[in-house]
């Protein structure tokens, strides 16, 4: 590989293993002690490769990794004090440590957002086993941005790809779908 994508993927996909009836677990901040935890009741979905410049990334990482559960199944079960909001004005509410700055969970609270009732989690923060693999890579020409070459994207692309990630410049067309879905139910054109 050209650049540190993401250490999850490394070893392609191999730190996905499937397990039957995965029901979620706990995700932690990155402080050696007192660490946030949040319990996730819920296997995830929709889990990508994002390279928008507000995804929490890991140190040296060029894409998040972010999937999403219903926010219902979302709950802050050590240290939530810790918490603080990243920006208050963003659609995403995303929640990170104070200390350490991973990001927990990122919620949305608009109710005519098209993703209203999800919340947003980085499964890499869990020692649990199960969640589900990277599907696609969203935002792929944002690494720009954020300092990627474009003479790199080629290749990025393409190593992507190999994974088996497809790659978008927005979200996958299922999500765009979803979002075009709700801006016609909120103008009145929705055909079903």
């Amino acid at each position: 590989m050209i650049t540190n994508l993401h250490p999850k993927l490394t070893n392609g996909l191999n730190d996905y293993p499937e397990v039957n009836d995965f029901s979620g677990g706990t995700l932690q901040c990155l402080c050696e002690s007192n660490k946030v935890e949040v319990k996730i009741d819920a296997q995830t979905l929709h889990n990508h490769a994002c390279g928008c410049s507000k995804c929490w990334k890991p140190e040296g990482a060029t894409f998040s990794l972010v999937a999403v559960v219903p926010s219902e199944k979302v709950q802050v079960i050590h240290n939530e004090d810790k918490l603080a909001i990243v920006d208050e004005t963003a659609a995403i509410q995303r929640h990170f440590c104070k200390e350490c700055n991973a990001h927990m969970f990122g919620r949305i609270e608009n109710k005519d957002h098209a993703f209203y009732g999800l919340d947003f989690v980085h499964t890499e923060l869990s020692a649990d086993k199960g969640w589900s693999a990277p599907q696609f890579a969203a935002f792929v020409s944002s690494i720009i941005e954020t300092g990627t070459p474009t003479s790199e994207m080629g290749d990025i692309r393409k190593t992507l790809n190999d994974l088996g990630l497809p790659t978008y410049d927005v979200l996958s067309p299922e999500l765009m779908d979803v979002i075009s879905a709700k801006a016609a139910e909120l103008n009145g054109t929705l055909k079903k």
